[in-house]
């Protein structure tokens, strides 16, 4: 549709009879009504939908600020059906305040702004106002100066755990909000200028990483003192987001150590048909169950995690959730849990950092995986609908492998899942089990958690990775008895 024709301007919609003042009735209806904005991009002409609320929550006055990138519009369809709501909601309108002309400066206690607040601390935390109102190159200034704290921790000698630990958390906190701050702010720019704007920012997480991964130590998992720490922000959001790349990171490390041993490979290619064959052989059924080994499991054999590819999932251990809005339940089974919803965050997290950033691809198939679950129903995500793609286009194609370590196999699927997403799916569901702050249920203890993910997930309907979920459980458990 040409916007001239059937679209009618924003900022047209939005002022009130005086031509000067915000129609704060018309923006209650549009946010009541979900009746989402037409934006269309001033240089390709493309148009796309987006909710009104997310485009408000960023940016109150966003129509009235023109950034050479984005004008928006409703449908004449919306626009009539606004005004149609507004002249059946006069009545109940007229009883809550008097008429006035200046609906800004005579309106009751605005409640959507309440509602916002309260949205942003039971997510995000009451630092993401602060963290938003920033410049570009304040964002990038708080990240160095968070990487110089970090690396004055890493030149000292004898340095107390509390310490260490204190700052692993407060600038895993600040880099998570500061980059999901800047997503938002990128979406609303043109591909290439959306990349140029965050490329600072990009570099200096990735160089704050670097530093952040050489302090996380394996203990960090049973470190109560970081749990307190964590705790200490309002928001559950980013509290979830701390928790999953600390311990992601200290997983990482374990895992390293423990295959580095050739014992611990040894056992597992011993108990390997025991154990795990049967599982394997329903995800490679095309396979000769005689054939289906550790080799077949993970492609190129199982082997310790390179010092480049540890940084880039690092990075995706990070941002894993940027694409979450601030309420977003994290496991299934709530009242609230809405599972459109919960889908999105993995769609727009993964869409939003390949074309708006120059972040790793690494970490932003990690954002887009982390849920795949390999092929279940449950599973989301957007890296699904390109699969289904590359299959309709190669009828032919099936994988042979489980798991790959690099990019290329699973592009090309000749392998079922990516090493870093089938890690972080154990520990986002471990940690959405164990969170003192479960909005719908009382939170397990570790044990319970492994015990009723091995059951759900793995022994009644296979969604996680039977041997690395082993691995996990025995991480969980060492860390338990020091």
């Amino acid at each position: 549709m040409a916007a001239k024709e059937n679209n009618v301007p924003l900022s047209k919609v939005l002022l009130s009879v005086d031509g000067k003042d915000v129609n704060k009735k018309y923006i209650e209806i549009i946010q009541e009504e979900d009746i989402p904005i037409v934006c269309k991009n001033s240089s390709t002409h493309k148009k796309r939908l987006m909710p009104f609320k997310t485009l408000y929550d960023n940016k109150e006055n966003f129509w009235q600020v023109p950034d050479g990138a984005w004008t928006y519009y409703l449908s004449q369809e919306d626009y009539e059906k606004l005004k149609e709501k507004a002249i059946l909601k006069q009545g109940s309108w007229d009883k809550e305040v008097p008429a006035v002309q200046n609906p800004i400066q005579n309106a009751p206690p605005k409640k959507e702004e309440k509602k916002k607040d309260a949205e942003t601390e039971q997510g995000y935390g009451d630092e993401y106002k602060t963290i938003k109102e920033m410049t570009d190159q304040q964002k990038v200034e708080r990240l160095n100066e968070n990487k110089n704290r970090l690396d004055e921790l890493l030149n000292k000698k004898d340095v107390k755990q509390e310490v260490v630990t204190e700052a692993l958390v407060d600038t895993t906190k600040s880099a998570a909000l500061i980059n999901h701050s800047a997503l938002e702010n990128a979406i609303y720019h043109a591909d290439d200028v959306a990349k140029k704007l965050t490329q600072d920012l990009v570099d200096s997480t990735y160089e704050m990483v670097k530093s952040s991964a050489q302090l996380i130590s394996e203990d960090i998992f049973k470190n109560e003192l970081m749990n307190t720490m964590v705790e200490k922000s309002n928001g559950t959001v980013i509290q979830h987001m701390t928790r999953v790349y600390l311990n992601g990171i200290a997983f990482l490390s374990y895992y390293n150590k423990l295959v580095s041993g050739s014992s611990a490979i040894q056992k597992m290619r011993i108990n390997f048909a025991a154990e795990y064959r049967k599982y394997y052989h329903t995800l490679l059924p095309h396979i000769g169950i005689d054939d289906i080994n550790l080799e077949r499991v993970f492609y190129g054999g199982m082997r310790a995690i390179t010092p480049e590819d540890y940084m880039k999932w690092a990075v995706g251990f990070l941002i894993h959730d940027i694409g979450k809005a601030p309420a977003v339940e994290y496991h299934e089974g709530g009242s609230s849990y809405d599972r459109n919803i919960v889908i999105d965050h993995v769609k727009q997290g993964f869409k939003y950092t390949t074309t708006k950033t120059n972040y790793p691809k690494e970490a932003s198939l990690i954002v887009g995986y982390h849920h795949e679950y390999y092929g279940d129903s449950d599973g989301y995500g957007f890296f699904r609908a390109y699969l289904a793609n590359y299959r309709k286009e190669n009828p032919g194609a099936r994988p042979d492998y489980c798991i790959s370590y690099e990019l290329d196999p699973i592009l090309e699927y000749r392998t079922l899942a990516y090493f870093p997403a089938k890690v972080l799916e154990i520990i986002d569901v471990f940690d959405s089990l164990t969170d003192p702050h479960r909005a719908y249920r009382k939170p397990m203890t570790s044990k319970e958690a492994i015990d009723m993910m091995r059951e759900e997930f793995i022994v009644k309907r296979l969604k996680l990775d039977p041997i690395l979920f082993d691995i996990f459980a025995m991480f969980i458990n060492e860390k338990q008895k020091k």
